[in-house]
């Protein structure tokens, strides 16, 4: 097992790094890579971003990209989340616990390995340790990839259990908003804005969108939260709920919304448009060379920075998503080993 790379896992977890304030793991990260040979990174807010001296600007461009940010310890933690531990399971194998070990860390030291050790490649590697990715941060990956127009394709990292992601149902959040008259309830004389929005949500919870997509299947959607009324004597004028929405690639964010509003009797708002479906195309080189790795695929239903991306991608890392966000988070020592020799894999089949 690479000890340098446990190394590092450890004190990215010893360092908080909730989003937003991801600034001493930017440090870090960028001063670990900064001393290794021949390789360039620097900071634009806290993402990090490296190239290797031997860059060169007329070959594709191949990103390794994951983030460095965590969600808030979870409820229920029986140990510090931000101390790392060592320990073994009853099957004597090695796991380590922190927040952040599985959900990205361990993607993150296996990319920055795979990153840094000598490869001969026909293309260039990128490599980006974004922030904000678990809020959706404006200042995440989307701020930094502007500055790096015809990136050919991409790995993302994150815990996939070695598997490889073929696709990412997208996000979309709709507000919905009713509106009646309010008046006293023992009388009947108001329009209860409440009744408008359970016949809304009957219209969404019965509807079916007639496009399915290939490999995503169908839009899903879900309402799940109603907002009405103060007082139990008066009719509600206005009623507010949320649809929560998995999106495919057979309608964009903006069709569903236009769809569904013409559906029902009152508004809806979209909260943020850019959360969209992800599938890497058939036919494409890097779809090849996951698939002649040998490694399984599959459709994540979890979101990930793949949706702020103009350039096909896979999702691929160790870990296991199940641990993300769960009390007591860990991962396997021999999963960050066999990260670096999967990308690494993957990257030596990939021919652009």
């Amino acid at each position: 097992m690479n000890e340098e790379i446990t190394d590092l896992l450890c004190r990215l977890v010893s360092t908080p790094s909730l989003s937003g304030r991801e600034d001493k793991t930017a440090a870090l990260l960028a001063a670990y890579l900064n001393g290794k040979p021949d390789i360039l990174a620097e900071r634009m807010g806290n993402n990090v971003i490296a190239k290797k001296r031997s860059y060169a600007p007329g070959r594709p461009t191949v990103l390794l990209c994951s983030h460095h940010d965590t969600v808030a310890p979870a409820a229920g933690y029986t140990r510090d989340p931000f101390l790392p531990v060592l320990e073994k399971d009853p099957e004597g194998n090695t796991r380590l616990y922190g927040l952040g070990s599985n959900d990205a860390g361990g993607a993150v030291v296996s990319m920055v390995q795979t990153f840094c050790d000598p490869e001969d490649l026909p293309f260039n590697l990128l490599l980006i340790l974004a922030a904000g990715e678990e809020n959706s941060a404006p200042e995440g990956i989307a701020s930094v990839l502007p500055r790096f127009p015809g990136i050919s394709c991409a790995l993302v990292g994150e815990p996939t259990g070695l598997q490889a992601a073929l696709g990412e149902k997208g996000l979309l959040v709709l507000d919905g908003y009713t509106t009646g008259r309010a008046g006293h309830a023992a009388r009947n004389d108001g329009v209860n804005a409440l009744y408008a929005a359970l016949d809304d949500i009957s219209v969404l919870r019965n509807f079916r969108f007639e496009k399915t997509s290939e490999v995503l299947g169908n839009v899903h959607l879900q309402v799940t939260q109603i907002r009405s009324g103060e007082q139990h004597n008066v009719i509600p004028a206005s009623c507010h709920y949320v649809v929560d929405i998995r999106t495919t690639d057979a309608y964009t964010n903006h069709q569903i919304t236009d769809i569904l509003g013409q559906a029902v009797s009152g508004r809806l708002v979209a909260r943020n448009m850019a959360n969209k479906a992800s599938v890497t195309p058939k036919g494409h080189p890097l779809r090849d060379a996951v698939l002649k790795a040998g490694l399984p695929a599959y459709i994540s239903p979890t979101t990930s920075d793949w949706m702020r991306l103009p350039c096909p991608a896979v999702k691929l890392g160790p870990g296991d998503s199940l641990r993300s966000h769960a009390p007591d988070e860990y991962i396997y020592l021999s999963e960050l080993q066999q990260g670096v020799d999967v990308y690494k894999k993957v990257l030596s089949l990939l021919n652009l």
